[in-house]
């Protein structure tokens, strides 16, 4: 039965919940797997997920984010919150992939442990918003409803019949105010023919955004998806907490079901409500939509990094490094990275997938990795490469530091470029600064650290017959990684 529609003018502070999965595939080659796209500064200065989570900054209106993120990305998000000064946030490491519904089951019954009344906003941390100012409005105006047991959605006013989202049919207003309506169905991605009609309705684009009762959702969960809501509580019970991150059990949260939090609750509840927004929204699904969203020239193109164009128009084109000279195109994207190129028309956006797919077939690094590699204590990237050598340049970060560790392959020689650098050898300890060196034989015990106030720049040199990332052997890790 539906809840009353007498509503509170109060409702509790409202708990961020941001959802830091996603491969974000149709971005490459920016985007890849050891770096996916909610981590990339698409969109201004700050990554989206700095973005997102500094939209509900406002400690009046909301509590302090919960970030749920796959266990080999969880650094990451602890090193782009501490950029934006979040470090008070608390991060949930999932230990397999299940899905939205056992992501946000799991980061709800964190914070029902934490307050039984509260309310939670879920956003995936991928999405651009550009009103900011009226998404916080909308939220807070909905908010007295998620607090008397509805769950409501967050649906975007369409700007055109797009095919790349799914689609809310609303019936019923239930508040002028709020642009509140009953739900009365879900649509999937359709076409564009079918994605017109649904515009002429008056659907609106599903943006994946809810503001939530916990109580109300978790009783959902136990009514259509019990397994879901055992496995997460399960694995929240059994979960290992430490400074930084929880990590969830792996034996529980694996049990869950693999489903999406639409089907499992959006789709089947008789308490959703859809909200009609207009944020200027997108959830950057391809390079077409940074086009669409990107400050244009004369001619219609975008440019970010070190590209010039002659003769051509509505274009995107980036440049993570190399110079990039286009002329005479028209409606193409244009992304070149050190190790990877793409060209493609923008209406062929969403094919950038399935070519990656082919390229991942044939076992090229560039279909996963990044050739900056993310690290909990900062970041390398290899910057030459051949038989027998390896030329790295490696940051660490204000005190932190490498593992102590040995290598059965291959030795190092590192140069200190920029901060000062605590080195342990064997067992003989030494202080380097900017131009001094040393030596790493075969074989050593060694450790980096950055006992500095500012950010430890060095290139390290690796010789040796294999100078692979698993010719490594942690005796000592601050990290607990093995």
């Amino acid at each position: 039965m539906m809840r009353s529609a007498v509503l509170s003018s109060a409702a509790p502070p409202i708990t961020p919940v941001l959802l830091c999965g996603g491969a974000g595939s149709r971005l490459w080659p920016l985007s890849r797997h050891s770096t996916p796209k909610q981590f990339l500064h698409l969109v201004g200065e700050r990554s989206m997920l700095q973005e997102t989570a500094l939209r509900t900054a406002d400690l009046s209106a909301f509590n302090r984010p919960i970030l749920v993120a796959g266990a080999e990305h969880g650094f990451q998000v602890a090193e782009q919150l501490r950029q934006i000064g979040m470090e008070r946030a608390t991060i949930l490491l999932e230990p397999v992939a299940r899905n939205t519904a056992a992501a946000i089951a799991a980061a709800v019954a964190l914070a029902a442990e934490r307050d039984p009344a509260a309310l939670i906003l879920v956003m995936p941390a991928d999405h651009v918003i550009l009103d900011a100012q009226r998404f916080v409005r909308d939220v807070v105006q909905c908010a007295p409803w998620a607090a008397e047991g509805y769950s409501v959605l967050f649906g975007v006013e369409p700007t055109s019949p797009a095919s790349g989202y799914g689609y809310i049919r609303r019936g019923l207003e239930r508040s002028q105010a709020a642009r509140l309506s009953d739900v009365v169905g879900f649509v999937e991605k359709p076409d564009t023919e079918t994605a017109a009609r649904y515009v002429a309705d008056g659907y609106l684009w599903n943006s994946g955004i809810f503001l939530l009762s916990a109580a109300g959702v978790m009783e959902d969960l136990r009514r259509f998806e019990p397994a879901v809501a055992a496995a997460a509580k399960g694995a929240l019970a059994a979960g290992d907490a430490d400074a930084q991150f929880i990590r969830l059990e792996t034996a529980h949260f694996g049990a869950s079901p693999n489903i999406s939090i639409d089907h499992a609750v959006m789709e089947r509840t008789d308490r959703a409500l859809v909200a009609a927004v207009d944020w200027r929204w997108t959830d950057v699904g391809a390079w077409s939509t940074l086009w669409d969203i990107g400050e244009k020239d004369d001619a219609g193109n975008v440019h970010v990094g070190g590209c010039i164009s002659q003769g051509s128009r509505n274009c995107y084109l980036r440049s993570e490094g190399p110079a990039v000279a286009v002329v005479g195109l028209e409606d193409t994207v244009v992304v070149a990275m050190p190790d990877a190129v793409l060209v493609a028309s923008r209406a062929a956006g969403q094919d950038v997938k399935a070519v990656l797919a082919s390229l991942a077939l044939t076992g090229h690094p560039a279909a996963t990795d990044a050739r900056k590699v993310t690290r909990p204590w900062g970041h390398f990237e290899s910057i030459d490469r051949g038989e027998r050598f390896q030329v790295k340049r490696i940051t660490v970060n204000p005190g932190q530091k490498l593992s102590l560790q040995k290598h059965a392959h291959r030795a190092e020689h590192w140069v200190v470029v920029d901060g000062v650098a605590d080195v342990r050898v064997g067992e003989v300890e030494q202080r380097l600064k900017e131009n001094e060196s040393v030596y790493i034989p075969i074989g050593a015990v060694h450790r980096l650290s950055n006992p500095g106030p500012g950010p430890l720049r060095l290139i390290e040199v690796q010789s040796g017959d294999y100078l692979g990332e698993d010719d490594i052997v942690r005796l000592e890790d601050v990290y607990q990684r093995v």
